[in-house]
């Protein structure tokens, strides 16, 4: 009786985390032009421009420069003098929508699935567009993601979400664009050894770890035959992974060890696959294997420490300048449940270790953009591409100053409430505190 309880009581408070407050409504189609004039607005290419303007309607940006806007009939005119303008901030590698409760109740956990080799599982079908964890996200400037799917050796693919949506086919920005997989490795097993059972033999981590290698090589190998094909019968995990072979999807690889990245991107190269290092903590040490090869690496984060007790203690702070200057593509992610709100400031802790605003800018943006394949349609504010964008009062880099008031996907003024402002709000009240 008693656990039974207990059971119905997690049930409940998790009830109470994910539905305790109101769902914030998506945000309507944009009904008319909308003018943005009087603004420092950040391009994410490099560019800056003073005193400028940017317009657009029907969710695409029809023009941008600097001084007076032109006259548009029936526009709405929003004067951000004094105020910054930004392309939405793009979060690759993460759990959102997949993930409610970090370690929490079966329900609120949804990121991998039983086994090592599952290239066929689709994270998007998964994705829950009333996550309260997004709107949270949304008021830091980051207005589209990539949830991913983890576990084992292949977890999945993945796709690209705007992040104001009614269901996941409501919120598909790029369906499918990669499949991610961890790349063996043997770790130190610190714990004691479990007593052998009789009869079983047992197996070293090199053996396990060549086992691991064995089938990944064995999959794709049959994987890239079946491609080549047309089967008499459908295979749903070699299906998925056809994309990989004729360059619709890349694959991404988790990998922090320069051996493991440099063994990553040889079995790329003789599968004949595009790919992206995931991670990549020791890139630094694999540059020119990095560019020769064309690999891009996703950082996952720079507030951090070294792993290794002789590495430069500021060595997660330059890593992406030392990628820069070699002329390695590279962006990030904020790492972790709920660290991916912090995904600007993590840029930010690149600027004062060798990358200027606007290359740390260029990085949650362009860059991200360019290796999620999303490049032509969002990522910085150009003519024709979407209406992603949003205005902050300061610098949307540094978390003392960023304060995001409005924001815009494919031109929808999207609602910036969350649970946090509402509590904040709610015991503002209670305590007779001002609230903003």
């Amino acid at each position: 009786m008693k656990k039974i309880i207990l059971s119905i009581g997690g049930l409940l408070l998790g009830t109470i985390l994910a539905y305790g407050q109101a769902n914030i409504s998506p945000a309507p189609v944009q009904s008319r032009p909308v003018i943005i004039s009087g603004a420092t607005i950040h391009v994410g290419n490099g560019q800056v421009i003073n005193s400028g303007y940017i317009a657009f309607d029907k969710g695409k940006i029809t023009a941008i420069g600097e001084g007076a806007a032109p006259n548009t009939v029936g526009a709405e005119i929003i004067d951000a003098t004094g105020k910054q303008v930004y392309p939405g901030f793009i979060c690759p590698i993460t759990t959102l929508g997949l993930v409610e409760v970090e370690e929490g109740a079966k329900g609120t956990v949804d990121d991998d699935e039983t086994g090592d080799l599952n290239p066929n599982v689709r994270a998007i079908v998964a994705y829950n567009t009333d996550s309260k964890v997004i709107p949270t996200v949304r008021s830091n400037g980051i207005l589209l993601a990539q949830p991913t799917p983890s576990g084992g050796l292949i977890s999945g693919q993945s796709s690209v979400v705007q992040l104001d949506a009614w269901n996941w086919e409501d919120a598909a920005y790029k369906t499918d664009i990669g499949i991610h997989m961890t790349w063996p490795v043997i770790r130190p097993n610190n714990r004691r050894r479990a007593i052998p059972t009789p009869g079983v033999p047992q197996e070293s981590p090199e053996e396990r770890m060549q086992k691991a290698l064995d089938a990944i090589y064995n999959l794709f190998t049959q994987a890239k035959a079946y491609a080549e094909i047309k089967p008499a019968v459908i295979n749903l995990r070699l299906e998925a992974m056809k994309g990989l072979f004729n360059g619709s999807k890349k694959l991404f690889v988790n990998a922090d060890g320069a051996k493991e990245i440099i063994q990553a991107v040889t079995f790329a190269k003789k599968m004949g696959i595009t790919e992206v290092i995931v991670g990549g903590k020791e890139s630094y040490l694999v540059t020119t294997i990095l560019k020769g090869n064309n690999v891009p690496v996703i950082l996952k984060e720079t507030q951090t420490v070294p792993d290794k007790d002789d590495d430069d203690v500021y060595l997660p702070y330059k890593l992406p300048k030392i990628l820069r200057d070699a002329g390695v593509m590279y962006g990030l992610t904020g790492i972790g449940f709920w660290r991916q709100r912090n995904l600007p400031f993590e840029a930010g802790q690149a600027c004062g270790y060798g990358l200027t605003k606007e290359q740390a800018l260029s990085m949650i943006t362009l860059n991200n953009a360019k290796i999620l394949g999303i490049d032509k349609t969002t990522g910085t504010l150009e003519t024709g591409k979407d209406a992603n964008l949003f205005i902050s009062k300061g610098d949307a880099l540094d978390m003392i100053t960023i304060d995001v008031e409005t924001a815009f996907i494919q031109g929808r003024n999207i609602n910036l409430d969350n649970l946090h402002k509402q509590l904040y709000k709610k015991f503002a009240a209670k305590y007779g505190v001002k609230a903003d």
